[in-house]
C-alpha cells in the first residue's frame, strides 16, 4: 500500500468506527508527546475534519520533548481549523501521587504511573468533548514487543496506527509534512527524568526490532522473542478464572 493510500484509509477507518457507535462521537482526543507516533496520528485524526483536541502533558518533562510537543500543537493549529490544543501540566498532580505512595517507591512503578496519570487526563477531557481517546501505539509497541504501560499509553478507545510498523509512521509522517526535528528524532517513551531513548530501554532500534519480528532467521530474532515473552501480559487478553460448572 501507498503512504498516502494508508494515511487516507487509517482516516476512512476512523470515521467509519465513529459513525458505527451508538452514540457518535463528535471529538478526537489524542495525547502529542512531540514524537512521530502521536504526530501522525493526531494529524490523521485532524484531516478527519471531526474536533481533534490535542494535549501536551508534561510530567518534569525534558525541555526538548515538552518543545517539539507545542511546536506540533502549533503546526496542527496553523494547519488545520478543527484542532484544538491544550498544555495541561501534571507536576503537581504526580508530585503528590509520590509523596502519598512514599512507603511504596519503585522508580519503574513511578514511571508507569505518569502514563497512567495522562490516561486519566485524556478520558476526562474525552467526557467533557463527548469524544474518544486515540491510541498512538504502532505496530512493533503493541503487538511486537509490549513497549508500553498497561492502563497507561495502552489505556485507549481506538488504535489506528497500531497495525502499522515504525518504518511506516515515519513514512507517514513525511508525507504529512510533519516537522522534521520530530520525524529525526531518537523514539522515547517519556516517562524518565533521564530523558532515555527507547533503543536505551529495549537494547535495538526499531529497524532491527521489525526485521527480527519479520523474520525467524534474523540475528536478533532470539533478542526480540525475549523481550516479548516479559511483556505478553500487557498483550494478551487478561486471565479469567472459568467456572467449570456455568
Amino acid at each position: 500500500m501507498q503512504t498516502s493510500d494508508r494515511i487516507n484509509y487509517i482516516k476512512k477507518w476512523i470515521l467509519d468506527y465513529c459513525k458505527s457507535m451508538p452514540n457518535e462521537p463528535s471529538s478526537l482526543v489524542v495525547g502529542v508527546s512531540g514524537g512521530i507516533d502521536s504526530s501522525v496520528t493526531s494529524t490523521i485524526c485532524a484531516l478527519t475534519e471531526k474536533k481533534t483536541i490535542v494535549l501536551s502533558m508534561p510530567i518534569n518533562q525534558i525541555k526538548e520533548q515538552k518543545d517539539l510537543s507545542l511546536k506540533h500543537q502549533e503546526w496542527l493549529k496553523n494547519k488545520f481549523k478543527n484542532v484544538e490544543s491544550h498544555l495541561v501540566t501534571l507536576d503537581d498532580v504526580f508530585h503528590a501521587f509520590k509523596n502519598s505512595l512514599n512507603k511504596f517507591d519503585n522508580k519503574h512503578g513511578l514511571a508507569n504511573s505518569r502514563a497512567r496519570l495522562r490516561m486519566a487526563t485524556l478520558y476526562q477531557v474525552a467526557s467533557s468533548n463527548n469524544g474518544i481517546v486515540v491510541g498512538t501505539g504502532n505496530k512493533i509497541e503493541d503487538f511486537g514487543v509490549g513497549f508500553y504501560t498497561k492502563y497507561g499509553d495502552g489505556g485507549v478507545d481506538i488504535s489506528p496506527i497500531a497495525d502499522c510498523t515504525k518504518s511506516q509512521v515515519w513514512e507517514m509522517g513525511k508525507n504529512l509534512g510533519i516537522l522534521k526535528e520530530i520525524v529525526e528524532a531518537q523514539p522515547t517513551d517519556g516517562l524518565w527524568d533521564d530523558g532515555r531513548t527507547d533503543i536505551n530501554q529495549l537494547g535495538m532500534s526499531y529497524t532491527e526490532l521489525e526485521e527480527a519480528m519479520k523474520d525467524s532467521s534474523n540475528k536478533n530474532h532470539k533478542k526480540y522473542l525475549e523481550i516479548r515473552k516479559r511483556n505478553l501480559h500487557k498483550m494478551n487478553p487478561i486471565p479469567v478464572c472459568k467456572m467449570k460448572d456455568d
